[in-house]
């Protein structure tokens, strides 16, 4: 490589999300970003607070705003997106509802897929409806009836690929034409597959969001939201989702870890990618094992299109064992070494039960409808020697 390659060459994904936005110089030499536990923000001058807060100068007013460590989190979260601008807020939930609040009025549609975490669905299905937004509830797969259902009020396009809990993967490029082609908004829930697997705004969708709580973070020890996108829009939800409608923004020490979890991001995803597809084999040739769905196996409904979408398979996958519920919550009873809990990216690999757990909130005949079947387990595979988790499932296999 020529030294002129090596200079115009962008830098590495850990390499952005190690060092983007930061001088240690501006710090004191301090090799990590300082946390800035602050409520706010001294002004030089009475002038200079005006104008900061008439939008004519830059810095920092108060803390439900921003703070100086989340400016850096939110320019490496937009980098490694793709996007101009990001915002980091105080949970999954959090991005969402402050997303929303901003982007949609009483009068307006949203047309969400059928299958999507049991709290963004309560959130469209019960929440959004008492403020008079209307709710189009669709097969995001089905590019035709998404057109057929969607009109010139529908405002967003909200859809996770791939989706909780089932895993089942959505065409982006597909979908942002259809809703484009009403000026709707494309609005992509990327927590499972992360910025490493797949950029949904490189594919044509205008904003992405995260529950920072997962795979960003990584540790299982903090909560935390975030969403990237234009940097007007981006400007639209922090003065009215966040500082006005929620007010939830992510605390400073939150936003320290979650700086944390992104130097490692790369590495772990590797590491959960390589894993869940171990086990995924594993299960589909267990003969207590009725269904795999992971996106990493040739027999999954959209693999071909997971394999041109994303750039792995991801950490996560869920499966069916025969004897349903029961049997499924004598597996869970059985392992030793794995986890029952929610949530998922952590480094302890977790189990968990969608129907009674995660989407309990959801009805069961549209959990039925939507795949989100009563013996349906959904396994978050972590950090652990890979071998460990193996001898875990199989022996709580056995068991049954």
């Amino acid at each position: 490589m020529s030294d002129a390659t090596r200079r115009n060459r962008p830098q590495g994904f850990s390499t952005r999300a190690i060092h983007l936005g930061y001088d240690p110089a501006s710090a004191h030499g301090a090799l990590t970003p300082p946390i800035y536990m602050t409520s706010t923000f001294a002004f030089e001058t009475a002038e200079a607070g005006s104008e900061m807060f008439r939008g004519e100068r830059a810095g920092y007013i108060y803390g439900r705003t921003k703070n100086p460590g989340q400016t850096i989190l939110e320019e490496r979260m937009a980098s490694l997106e793709g996007g101009e601008a990001g915002m980091t807020t105080a949970s999954g939930m959090a991005a969402l509802s402050a997303t929303m609040m901003t982007l949609l009025s009483a009068g307006d549609e949203v047309a969400i897929d059928h299958t999507i975490y049991g709290n963004s669905y309560a959130y469209f299905t019960q929440a959004l409806p008492r403020f008079g937004i209307g709710v189009k509830v669709v097969d995001f797969t089905d590019t035709g009836a998404l057109r057929d259902a969607i009109s010139e009020r529908t405002r967003v396009l909200f859809f996770e690929t791939p989706a909780n809990p089932n895993l089942r993967v959505i065409d982006i490029a597909a979908v942002a034409a259809v809703g484009h082609a009403v000026g709707a908004r494309v609005v992509v829930d990327n927590t499972f597959a992360t910025p490493i697997l797949q950029r949904p705004l490189s594919l044509g969708a205008d904003i992405v969001m995260h529950s920072a709580t997962k795979y960003l973070g990584g540790h299982g020890d903090m909560l935390g939201g975030v969403v990237i996108g234009p940097a007007d829009v981006m400007g639209q939800i922090r003065s009215t989702g966040l500082r006005w409608i929620t007010g939830a923004t992510l605390s400073p020490f939150n936003c320290f870890l979650m700086m944390r979890g992104l130097k490692t991001l790369e590495i772990r995803m590797e590491r959960h990618c390589s894993s869940a597809f171990a086990v995924a084999q594993m299960l589909q040739g267990h003969s207590r094992i009725s269904r795999v769905s992971y996106p990493g196996l040739p027999d999954f409904p959209q693999y071909d299109l997971a394999k041109r979408q994303m750039a792995m398979s991801g950490g996560l996958l869920s499966f069916e064992l025969d004897g349903g519920i029961a049997n499924g919550m004598a597996f869970m009873n059985n392992l030793k070494l794995i986890t029952r809990a929610v949530s998922l990216g952590d480094a302890e690999t977790l189990v968990q039960h969608p129907a009674s757990m995660t989407h309990a909130i959801v009805s069961p005949e549209d959990r039925a409808k939507n795949g989100i079947t009563d013996g349906l387990l959904r396994l978050s595979v972590g950090l652990e020697n890979p071998d460990d988790i193996l001898e875990d499932v199989e022996q709580a296999l056995n068991a049954l």
